[in-house]
């Protein structure tokens, strides 16, 4: 396949045009620094990591640093997605979505707004492409598109690069799982105590945030880039290294995509600052600062919704529990979640494991079982949270229905523990809970959410 290197924005245009092809091609470690002086990082700016170099370099702070890394983007899939989000039914068959999964995944869109919508079959029907679809979706029904006077090509390719740099291999921090925190940050956006202050910014900002949350994610947690001495962990200075990441990434994409690029100055600075202010609001070291907060304003009745600034308090609040309410969902989807989420935490354990590093709290397959982990963190990190939300929402029909849930949830990981583990009693007060507990707090240091 025969290609010209175009210098601009590493695109790449082939000459072929029966080939109709196009890919973003990003060199490593390299960041753009904007107007507004928000470090912004390219799309790929910094490739996976490759553990077969952690032998020797584990100190050095140059893992993976000069690798090139090359995302392909086919434009005839983005093409034929694009005219399957307006409708349009293509005659040729696209190996993308046929006529009758198209069909059923509009028919899940007409139910976006129901607690119980299903992620992972949407996923499928769209053929790995739900986070892609939901936001194209969302934004419509939102008004968003009009209000902001969106390019729905533009808006369309945005998405695409955000879904295309989740890492598919991640069990759990992947595409799906930012659909998920976005279709869950829908329904809390309806919650008639909020609705009624929001304004159009206010709810893209929810969903950008919601969506790109987690874009890049390694699939390991802050405490191993950090004793890897990984270039993030250095670039940070080891504070919120992910969600600092995962900010400056999706800086990056909104420049390069221009989809915002329209508006005023003063605006796109207030809205690039304002999703570093969410998305850095998910980093699980600040749990107890922002919940704090919630208690005194909720206690003190003093929450002024018509104020912008308490308005972003509460988006960054929605946004923590969207981020964390896997345990919220109906039995089967919230226990496929815990399964994926141990399992990113037991690959992590393997390799520490593999390249002689101390195996993190949660991390040992022998030791850290998915039901112990999954009641500590319930217990210690979701209850405490969504008992809040519940309290702020007036004890809607949602929230009841979400602790409703997770006690039915909780249960169910309690009959699932080890005996050994039960004949200590259930209370949660016990050796192995409080390690559960205090483990998973360690774990999420970064935002993750077993």
């Amino acid at each position: 396949m025969s290609c010209l290197m175009v210098e601009r924005c590493g695109e790449i245009l082939f000459e072929n045009p029966d080939q109709n092809a196009k890919c973003v091609c990003m060199l490593g470690d390299i960041r753009l620094r904007g107007q507004t002086g928000v470090p912004a990082e390219r799309r790929g700016s910094y490739p996976f990591i490759d553990f077969r170099l952690l032998n020797s370099t584990t100190y050095s702070g140059e893992i993976g640093t000069k690798k090139k890394v090359k995302r392909l983007l086919s434009f005839q899939r983005y093409f034929h997605a694009s005219r399957l989000l307006r409708g349009i039914i293509p005659q040729a068959p696209l190996h993308l979505l046929d006529e009758d999964y198209l069909g059923q995944a509009r028919h899940m869109l007409s139910k976006v707004g129901m607690w119980d919508f299903d992620i992972f079959l949407f996923d499928r029907l769209t053929n790995g492409n739900s986070l892609v679809t939901l936001l194209c979706h969302l934004f419509n029904t939102h008004g968003l598109i009009h209000h902001f006077k969106l390019d729905m090509v533009t808006l369309h390719r945005f998405l695409v690069m955000v879904q295309e740099d989740y890492h598919s291999q991640n069990p759990y921090h992947n595409a799906v799982h930012a659909a998920d925190v976005t279709q869950a940050m829908h329904c809390y956006l309806k919650e008639p105590k909020l609705a009624s202050f929001l304004t159009p910014l206010d709810i893209m900002l929810g969903l950008l945030a919601a969506a790109a949350h987690d874009v890049d994610h390694p699939g390991v947690n802050q405490p191993f880039l950090i004793k890897t001495n990984h270039h993030l962990a250095n670039l940070y200075q080891n504070m919120s290294v992910l969600e600092n990441h995962h900010w400056r990434s999706t800086i990056g994409m909104l420049r390069e995509s221009r989809l915002l690029a329209h508006l005023p100055k003063e605006m796109t600075q207030d809205i690039e600052q304002q999703l570093g202010s969410l998305i850095l609001a998910t980093d699980i070291n600040r749990q107890n600062e922002f919940l704090t907060r919630l208690k005194a304003h909720l206690h003190n009745k003093d929450l002024r919704l018509q104020d912008a600034q308490d308005r972003h308090f509460m988006l960054q609040i929605a946004l923590k529990c969207a981020d964390i309410c896997n345990p919220c969902r109906i039995w089967e989807m919230s226990k496929q979640w815990s399964e994926r989420v141990c399992e990113e935490f037991y690959r992590q354990g393997e390799l520490e494991q593999k390249f002689e590093l101390e195996i993190s709290p949660l991390c040992n397959q022998q030791k850290d079982s998915i039901p112990s982990i999954q009641i500590g963190f319930m217990s210690y990190i979701v209850e405490p949270l969504f008992r809040e939300w519940a309290h702020f929402t007036g004890n809607s029909t949602l929230s009841e229905n979400m602790l409703g849930h997770l006690a039915h949830n909780k249960a169910q990981w309690k009959s699932l523990l080890p005996r050994q583990h039960r004949s200590r009693g259930s209370s949660g007060s016990g050796p192995d809970h409080d390690h559960a507990g205090q483990g998973t707090e360690s774990e999420e240091q970064e935002g993750d959410s077993p």
